[in-house]
């Protein structure tokens, strides 16, 4: 491995490549760089910063990002929307790669690699020395490949139509992963909040088959409170699991222990 593909190694990447499970964890709560340290010492393989569903600042991102660059932790973005002013920034500021939101066709998919990835595969624009070469100086040919393969285009599969289209939309080159965003995708199905409905059910298997008959991989999203759910898909052939957020962690953590000082016996 050249010096460059080491210092740009994407580990979530490595593993799925593997066919080994990624946990995820969603960054929505915090504001600092520690979160990045958090969940190299929790296990995670990855975090994505959810800019869709919060107020953090591009700034505030990229620099969780690169904190976590640092330390083995693969940082995506989900971007609030599939725009160069949110796809194209973040992806220069530090992340590794980028979540796009509401894809619904191959052609939709396309212009998401068109973003994404440099030439020849996609139209992205060279932004100079980045922090993922630490800022130094290796020949422009040689980085727009290593960042091509280091640099993750993760499509949300969360509509009807993305379902209809998923065959196509995963065979488009420079895709990736489809995340399936199981509480949009039951909502579009007329099926809000029942995880267990068989429709569920076949859009992962579906998506899974098509995923992998290109040699592509699939995520499970918005199932963290079901981890029975999780474990059956990832079983069915899902690779990268949204374990849940920073947030709902901390929240959970904290009702425990204030439940147990509650029920001490005095």
């Amino acid at each position: 491995m050249s010096e460059l593909r080491t210092i740009l190694r994407n580990h979530m990447k490595e593993k799925l490549a593997r066919d080994e499970v990624v946990a995820s964890m969603t960054v929505r709560f915090s504001r600092s760089i520690e979160i990045a340290q958090i969940a190299k010492t929790s296990g995670f393989d990855t975090l994505y910063v959810d800019m869709e569903h919060n107020t953090l600042s591009i700034d505030t991102v990229c620099q969780i990002c690169i904190s976590a660059q640092q330390i083995g932790i693969t940082p995506l973005v989900r971007v609030p929307a599939n725009t160069p002013e949110y796809i194209c920034r973040v992806l220069d500021g530090g992340a590794m790669g980028v979540i796009t939101p509401h894809v619904r066709s191959a052609a939709e998919a396309k212009e998401m690699v068109d973003l994404v990835k440099f030439p020849p595969v996609g139209h992205r624009s060279a932004g100079g020395a980045l922090s993922h070469y630490q800022y130094r100086s290796f020949p422009m040919t040689e980085t727009q490949q290593a960042m091509n393969d280091a640099t993750s285009l993760v499509v949300m599969m969360e509509t009807v139509a993305a379902l209809e289209n998923v065959e196509e939309i995963i065979a488009v080159e420079g895709v990736d992963m489809l995340l399936i965003g199981s509480n949009d995708l039951c909502a579009e199905m007329g099926i809000n909040g029942q995880y267990d409905h068989p429709k569920l059910k076949a859009a992962f298997e579906r998506t899974i088959a098509a995923a992998r008959k290109v040699g592509k991989h699939v995520g499970v999203g918005g199932l963290a409170s079901r981890d029975d759910l999780m474990a059956q898909y990832v079983q069915m052939g899902a690779r990268y699991v949204s374990t849940g957020t920073d947030l709902s962690f901390l929240l959970s953590a904290c009702a425990a222990k204030a439940g147990f000082v509650r029920g001490i016996k005095v």
